[in-house]
């Protein structure tokens, strides 16, 4: 298409992908505007403040920081955030065990943590992470950063990865570490980056185990200097300074279309705001079925999809200092597999929960008063479709506060200064998230690759999608991979105005 002088673009939603796709599409010289329902920018990846306390509402380390770079120097831009590396990554409790299992990418010192109960560990991970580190390379640019015009063209990519990997298809990730490692405890420390995908090591196929590549071997986690919210904050300085128009506390309700295209999105107030092309980073299988009334993507459809856990999150202000704790801490109980079967489809929560700690305190001092911890508690729950009513989420953030407090001997509820409860009502209300779920639709083999909601729309030609539930798939680094790709195809079917 030829260019013309200038060209309007509409993103709905200012989570990382929107405002990812906001940064790519003014350097192609769109004139942009953002619209989002929320009253901050960063969706998600958001912060909440309380009483002199400062936390991260959402996700709380970057992986596969080259991402973060590529972003901002594809873009003529000097990269404004500072990362610093966590080694320990973190620290595992299992219940009925006193003394935690330390993380180290460090594979002598990771060894060491575990002599009594994997020996030889630094050689089966060598090995493990190998073969791992292969399959990432291997798909990396062939699957994962790659469009697709259709199912045919997603499966020919995939016929150049090398036949090798094809086991991975078909196994989950549980069977894959069960191969490599003998003790338990290995096992589900291995496996807990499924719970990152918001799903569980029984269900998510074992090319994920990549992830394990990535987090100790090819790059880390890394705590960003300042609070996850500095990414939005520096995005937002460089958006706002390129002329970028922001819209807050605007929900996208409805469309209006006419010659088979989208002309302009209708807000819960009435009012219509056109432009020439659109992208929503709201969810990408809810948007066609709520906003758009697409039959394939009605909620009966929608309720059988696989999606992602569940977020119950409670952030405490607490004074003293809790020295077992560090930035990052799991809270394992007994019997992984029954857990992991049970908590995503119950609509009961578990006496016994699983539930990640951050503690942001412990590298950035400045999030919390002085002699005081910022504690951030999350817990994976069934999403609404299982559980409807969450008037009980203050007894059972109860229950997770005193687990905490018996684990690290510390009493947590005698010394709380702010309590705030989100339970999957409130994040589903906050940040339209799918009954609750917290990263979108799952990555199970049928909702991958081109078998995801596409990020190009299959009715409107400029209208696309970015972000968890449309390709590459969920996760911070995931999502500005979803940027480029959906920038990529806009740029394709329009050009650049540069």
């Amino acid at each position: 298409m030829k260019n013309q002088e200038s060209r309007s673009a509409i993103i709905i939603g200012s989570g990382l992908g929107g405002l990812s796709t906001a940064l790519r599409l003014s350097t192609e010289g769109y004139d942009v505007t953002v619209i989002e329902k929320h009253s901050k920018p960063g969706g998600r990846l958001n912060q909440l403040k309380l009483d002199g306390f400062t936390f991260d509402v959402g996700p709380s380390f970057m992986s596969m920081s080259w991402e973060l770079e590529e972003l901002f120097k594809s873009n003529g831009l000097k990269n404004p955030i500072e990362l610093e590396e966590l080694d320990p990554l973190y620290q595992v409790y299992f219940e009925g065990e006193n003394k935690p299992y330390r993380i180290w990418k460090t594979l002598n010192n990771l060894e060491e943590e575990f002599k009594h109960i994997e020996p030889n560990l630094a050689a089966k991970v060598e090995k493990y992470l190998l073969k791992a580190g292969e399959f990432f390379h291997d798909t990396e640019d062939k699957v994962v950063k790659s469009n697709y015009k259709n199912v045919v063209d997603y499966i020919l990519k995939l016929s150049r990865v090398p036949k090798k990997h094809l086991p991975y298809l078909f196994r989950n990730m549980w069977s894959e570490v069960e191969k490599n490692f003998e003790s338990e405890q290995v096992r589900v420390i291995f496996s807990l980056v499924a719970f990152f995908l918001g799903s569980t090591p029984f269900q998510t196929p074992a090319i994920y185990s990549l992830l394990n590549y990535t987090e100790m071997k090819h790059d880390g986690y890394w705590k960003v200097k300042g609070g996850m919210y500095k990414i939005v904050e520096e995005l937002m300085k460089i958006l706002e300074s390129r002329g970028v128009k922001f819209v807050f506390n605007t929900e996208i309700i409805g469309v209006a279309n006419s010659n088979g295209k989208l002309n302009s999105l209708i807000d819960k107030n009435g009012k219509t705001w056109s432009a020439d092309i659109f992208i929503s980073n709201s969810d990408a299988a809810s948007f066609r079925g709520k906003i758009l009334g697409r039959e394939k993507f009605n909620e009966q459809k929608l309720d059988k999809m696989e999606w992602t856990l569940a977020p119950f999150t409670i952030y405490l202000g607490v004074k003293g200092k809790i020295d077992s704790l560090q930035h990052h801490n799991y809270f394992l109980g007994s019997n992984f597999r029954g857990y992991a079967d049970k908590i995503f489809t119950s609509s009961m929560i578990p006496q016994k929960p699983y539930y990640y700690v951050n503690v942001s305190s412990k590298t950035t001092p400045e999030c919390a008063p002085e002699g005081t911890e910022n504690i951030f508690i999350l817990c994976p729950v069934p999403d609404r479709r299982f559980k409807k009513d969450w008037d009980d989420k203050e007894e059972i953030a109860n229950n997770i506060i005193k687990d905490l407090s018996e684990r690290v001997g510390y009493d947590i509820h005698a010394n709380t200064l702010v309590k705030q409860i989100y339970s999957p009502v409130d994040w589903e209300n906050m940040f339209n998230l799918y009954k609750g779920s917290g990263l979108g639709l799952a990555h199970g083999i049928g909702q991958v690759g081109a078998f995801r909601p596409k990020n190009k729309d299959e009715q409107f030609p400029n209208l696309y999608y970015v972000g968890a539930s449309t390709t590459p798939g969920t996760g911070l680094p995931m999502v500005i991979i979803s940027s480029k790709l959906v920038t990529e195809r806009i740029r394709s079917d329009y050009g650049s105005l540069q």
